[in-house]
């Protein structure tokens, strides 16, 4: 029996971002069709079985970008054509429970232009997805000190 692994997504006007929250993922295959089907599978922890597809909105280019983290995978997908889907599926039926938007990643329409997060560079795609959030929310010894002195 396979299961669904948590599966975030963001999309900039040139292309889609997928992030596959599956920890110690091996024998990972990805396969990326043009006409917009990406269909993901991986052994996760205790060797179970993950995998999904998703007929995306739009067609896209088959190459991809990957980046296997230990907590996670991340895909950035570009699209065939530069345009801001309304929703990441094709089918207008809500989406899977599985499925959810990215908010650390997410980029309004209007907001693209003005941000760095809507760069094109190779490395956006490094410094911006492999960053842990594992820190997010924390205090940090300095900001304890302050607190405790209030």
């Amino acid at each position: 029996m396979s299961h669904n692994p948590e599966v975030l997504w963001a999309q900039r006007s040139d292309k889609v971002y997928l992030t596959v929250a599956l920890p110690d993922a091996e024998d990972i295959s990805v396969k990326c069709e043009p006409q917009g089907l990406f269909s993901f599978s991986a052994l996760g922890p205790q060797g179970k079985l993950f995998e999904f597809s998703l007929e995306l909105y739009g067609k896209i280019v088959p190459e991809y970008r990957k980046n296997v983290g230990l907590r996670n995978i991340i895909f950035s997908i570009q699209k065939e054509e530069r345009s801001w889907w309304p929703r990441i599926l094709k089918s207008e039926d809500k989406p899977a429970p599985y499925i959810k938007v990215d908010w650390n990643k997410w980029c309004d329409e209007d907001d693209e232009d003005n941000s760095e997060t809507a760069s094109d560079d190779e490395s956006a795609f490094v410094d911006q997805d492999c960053e842990s959030s594992d820190d997010d929310g924390l205090l940090y010894l300095p900001d304890l000190e302050k607190a405790r002195s209030k």
